[in-house]
């Protein structure tokens, strides 16, 4: 083989990792349709909350990163609809991937907000719904049924409130 050919595929060898990603060996069980898997984190109070016993309620779950701009972005709106549902029963969780619990502690100070997060620091939860970009949304039902899955940040707070409808009793 001529050495340009090798250069050539070489690169396209590297290009193909960089666009896939690395494997993590196992496939994501969070798809739409499909019961959203169970998971248990510490909320910044250290208290385990798992989506299991929220069975019954419908859940709304955000993942996020403080580092991420369209998370930012949508975390007022995220807010919002925390304030505004959970009296209907609605639950949130912002799942927070990879950062410190000082440093989440000191985003939301930041930035005014007060909905519930939990850590998943390992990013094992993160890897359990296969969550590649961030943010990403799953409206998820009272039976534990993934409805809705939201790749990217929501651009208002009514675009969110057009999905509950979806998981709302």
């Amino acid at each position: 083989m001529n050495k340009r050919l090798k250069v050539i595929l070489v690169m396209i060898l590297t290009s193909g990792l960089l666009i896939t990603g690395c494997a993590t060996g196992s496939e994501p069980t969070a798809a739409v349709g499909k019961a959203a898997p169970d998971f248990e984190l510490q909320n910044l109070d250290g208290q385990s909350i798992s989506l299991s016993e929220l069975k019954g309620k419908p859940v709304l779950i955000n993942f996020w990163a403080t580092w991420c701009g369209p998370c930012v972005f949508e975390m007022p709106y995220l807010q919002q609809i925390h304030e505004e549902w959970s009296d209907k029963g609605l639950v949130v969780l912002a799942i927070n991937i990879g950062d410190s619990s000082a440093e989440v502690e000191q985003f939301l100070q930041n930035h005014d907000l007060s909905l519930p997060v939990l850590l998943d620091t390992g990013k094992v939860v993160a890897q359990k719904y296969g969550i590649r970009p961030i943010p990403v949304t799953f409206f998820i039902d009272k039976d534990g049924i993934i409805q809705v899955k939201v790749i990217g940040a929501f651009p208002s707070k009514a675009a969110i409130e057009s999905r509950l409808n979806e998981i709302m009793p």
